[in-house]
């Protein structure tokens, strides 16, 4: 039996090729993502193999929001470096920078850190090797000068004795204007990093309020370990407000962090995919199933001459395995060269570390694994039916696949699952948060069900309403598609169902897209009445000194500054903002839902209806607030203001606000600017970009640009999202051909007569491309229904976070509808042309 099933592999070399394909599809994409995060995680993990060198104990504050460790516990623990076993101690100070290249343009570093920190010479290093400044070079000695690591110098064109500017990510303090007096080679510093160095009593006062440190590391004398040493540093600090840790936890726990990261990442491209894989099992079903169904004779032949049920069905389950062992194979090369080309771009473009391809055991026994279990799931059902054909009835002239077969039960169980599933969607879709957004997902996921039980019954009578419309013009060619569309429902409801999928993911993600555009374009329309708005390119904060420079353009009537607030508040971190400027009513809309004045006192807050709502905080309750310093601040709600995406979710007064961030760390969302009466509006754009020019990073944008710019950051994601699904989409697209191809070999005899009789090839194709197009619009309706239902469900459950009324996206749907009946007609083109090129007389003798 296993030589009969190889020559019929060997026998049907096009059917084979499609139907590998298809598991390559799946299984490379498996494959890929295991060897890229393998890959990065391993770069990532001998880069932080060399972090923190020398570092036997390292002290950090438990709050993230802390402004460091305090000096006076520096002071204490140099004191007791004796008695605790210390034998160096180095305090760090670190922040966020942009520093200009050689053109006076921010340098870009593609997604890795731009940090500034303080230069520690060699003598005074805890590590034992590290390097020297680059030959030329020294150490920085005033506060315009600095030291930079030698892969940002080459990438900004700088060199020793360039001049160049420096912007703080925070803070108020101005671009500074810096002269590169070092270059230094850092370990681990690859791709786009940047790491500014200024000297220590520089880089204290800009990144620090000079009496903190964001950590102290510190080496350990002979004789005693980093544990010991931590245990000592543990026991001589306040309990519970510093995390000790070794350099050994360190380097472990920046492993985690980006291993936490890249477990993420992964999730998201075996979800994708997941989605490919299962489109790929529908097809691979459907052409068992019509594998089976054309070789009725030859296995009711086999089993006329003593083959059993269970070698028959065992027959197709081996070609199942070495189809998918076939697939598995292919798909993990390519998967690797997905990997490598995925690591250039990511390499080239994010700052990513390069290292050589990790391909392990986990990769390739998960390409194998899933192509040869995919494939076989996929062929047990034919598998099975096979074994049960009766060799006599098999024998029958045009047996064919049970079309025959009943769809009342499967259908009514489709039915109901159906009612459940919407019931489902719409409970969740009446409230708000994780718990009903995960009722719609498992509402959308019986829907699926349901589409999949349901959808031969629901073929007929929906192909057929098509079939009328799209046929009518063609006369009986048209007539003829319709029928061969509906003759097999089993058949183009799984057809179609790989269409289905792909596009109700896609209706999913626009209906989002769309419905957080409209978001965006609510807010500024009714939230702002700013005419210009001041911001950090890629959404960046911008620093607090930003307000004064445009306070002072000419044409300003109002200029408002939307400072960020991080504290803590009722036993959790909350965020805020603080207007600094002027009254926030004067560039925003701010109805008073209950409040007696719409002003803002310094000692108070304001709360919007959804954070009344969900914080409980209403007018008069007093909500203490405790700051990065570890300041406690009383506030009082001073009113309830009514939702404005633009205000959400809080805001605090400036007094409050400057009481709790620390003036080095404040930092700006974004200034809202109106002009005065009679401004022409381009000269006060031109008068706010060269106030604003010096800080690299900030951009002037009018209302209608602010809605473009985030609109294009949707676009830019969406287009992420779909072109990952164009796997699914084109494995659906595959099936299509794959489907009409083997229809042609079944249809051959019926091909024959219809040409013996007088229908001409240009005929043939063009029943061919109608039944389709058939197919094609009904996958894509089932698709795109679902979807939308889905996505607005969705969006519903998503107000919490301040997605607004849901959208649906019409000319996503119109294109979406339009591309499928072309997709027909491609997906088409083959199997037409085979089908054209049948010969009457041989087709009917081979019959």
């Amino acid at each position: 039996m296993r030589r009969v099933s190889l020559r019929n592999l060997r026998a049907h070399k096009l059917r084979l090729f499609l139907t590998v394909f298809s598991i390559v599809l799946g299984t490379c994409f498996v494959a890929g993502s295991i060897v890229f995060t393998s890959t990065v995680s391993k770069a990532f993990n001998d880069i932080f193999d060399n972090a923190a060198p020398g570092v036997a104990v390292e002290i950090t504050p438990k709050n993230s929001q802390s402004p460091g460790v305090p000096q006076s516990v520096v002071d204490e623990l140099t004191a007791q470096k004796q008695e605790l076993g210390i034998d160096r101690i180095v305090q760090n100070y670190t922040g966020l920078v942009t520093i200009a290249n050689s053109d006076g343009k921010a340098l870009q570093t593609g997604g890795a850190p731009s940090v500034g920190t303080a230069y520690i010479p060699p003598d005074q290093s805890l590590d034992p090797g590290a390097e020297p400044l680059l030959p030329g070079g020294r150490a920085p000695t005033a506060p315009d000068e600095i030291v930079l690591n030698s892969s940002a110098a080459k990438e900004a064109g700088l060199e020793v004795g360039s001049t160049t500017k420096v912007v703080l990510g925070q803070g108020s303090a101005q671009p500074r204007e810096v002269t590169v007096v070092g270059l230094i080679e850092l370990p681990g510093s690859t791709g786009g990093y940047v790491n500014v160095q200024f000297d220590k009593t520089t880089a204290s006062q800009l990144f620090s309020d000079g009496d903190h440190a964001a950590q102290v590391d510190m080496s350990a004398v002979d004789g005693v370990t980093p544990d010991e040493l931590k245990q000592r540093v543990e026991n001589a600090l306040p309990a519970n407000t510093y995390e000790v840790r070794t350099g050994d936890q360190v380097r472990q726990d920046q492993k985690d962090s980006v291993n936490e990261f890249l477990t993420i990442f992964t999730a998201i491209l075996l979800a994708f995919a997941a989605v490919g894989l299962i489109v790929g099992t529908f097809i691979i079903y459907n052409t068992f199933s019509m594998i089976v169904a054309q070789r009725n004779r030859e296995l009711a032949l086999l089993r006329a001459v003593g083959a059993s049920r269970k070698q028959v069905s065992r027959s197709v389950l081996f070609e199942a395995f070495v189809v998918g062992l076939i697939g598995g194979i292919v798909g993990l090369g390519i998967g690797i060269g997905l990997a490598a080309g995925l690591q250039a771009l990511t390499t080239a473009m994010s700052g990513l570390p390069d290292a050589p391809l990790q391909i392990g055991v986990p990769a390739i026994t998960a390409a194998l694994f899933v192509g040869v279990v995919v494939t076989m799931i996929s062929a047990w059902v034919p598998a099975v039916r096979a074994s049960k054909v009766p060799p006599v009835e098999a024998m029958r002239a045009g047996m064919a696949e049970g079309t025959a077969a009943s769809l009342r039960m499967r259908t009514v169980v489709g039915v109901l699952l159906g009612v459940a599933a919407l019931v489902v969607i719409i409970i969740g879709a009446t409230g708000v948060g994780v718990g009903p957004a995960i009722a719609v997902g498992a509402g959308a996921a019986m829907a699926i069900a349901a589409v999949v039980l349901a959808g031969p019954a629901m073929s007929r009578p929906v192909v057929g309403a098509l079939g009328s419309v799209i046929g009518a013009p063609f006369g009986k060619i048209g007539r003829l598609a319709r029928t061969n569309a509906v003759r097999n429902p089993r058949r183009t409801s799984a057809t179609a169902f790989a269409l289905t999928l792909g596009l109700l993911l896609v209706a999913v993600i626009g209906t989002l897209g769309t419905s957080f555009k409209g978001t965006v374009n609510e807010m500024v329309d009714k939230g702002l009445t700013a005419d210009f708005i001041v911001a950090g390119t890629n959404n960046l904060p911008i620093p607090a000194a930003v307000l004064d420079s445009v306070q002072k353009v000419d044409g300003v009537a109002e200029a408002v500054s939307m400072d960020v607030l991080s504290a803590r508040a009722d036993g959790s971190g909350v965020t805020g903002y603080s207007p600094i400027g002027g009254p926030i009513a004067d560039v925003a809309v701010l109805n008073m839902a209950d409040g007696v004045s719409d002003v803002l006192p310094d000692d108070g807050m304001f709360v919007s209806e959804r954070t009344s709502s969900s914080k409980g905080w209403n007018r008069g309750d007093v909500v203490t607030f405790t700051g990065a310093t570890g300041a406690t601040v009383e506030v009082t709600v001073a009113g309830v203001y009514s939702d404005n995406e633009a205000l959400e979710p809080f805001m605090v007064g400036e007094s409050v606000y400057n009481e709790l961030v620390p003036a080095s760390a404040q930092s700006s969302f974004a200034v809202f600017v109106t002009a005065k009466p009679g401004t022409d509006p381009e000269a006060l754009r031109t008068g706010l970009e060269q106030a604003t020019d010096s800080y690299l990073t900030v951009q002037v944008q009018d209302r209608a640009q602010f809605k473009s710019a985030a609109s294009s950051q949707i676009d830019q994601m969406l287009a992420t999202l779909y072109a990952m699904l164009g796997l699914a989409l084109l494995i659906a697209v595959l099936g299509i051909v794959n489907t009409l191809a083997l229809s042609v070999v079944e249809r051959q005899r019926e091909i024959g007569m219809l040409r013996a009789v007088g229908m001409l090839r240009s005929q043939v194709r063009r029943s061919i491309y109608l039944e389709s197009v058939l197919i094609a619009i009904f996958g894509a309706l089932l698709g795109v229904i679902l979807g939308t239902v889905i996505g607005w469900a969705l969006v519903r459950t998503l107000a919490k976070w301040g997605l607004g009324t849901p959208v649906l996206p019409w000319s996503l749907i119109g294109v979406t509808l339009v591309a499928s009946a072309v997709v027909g007609v491609l997906a088409a083109l083959w199997p037409a042309v085979r089908a054209a090129r049948t010969r009457p007389l041989e087709a009917i003798a081979e019959a």
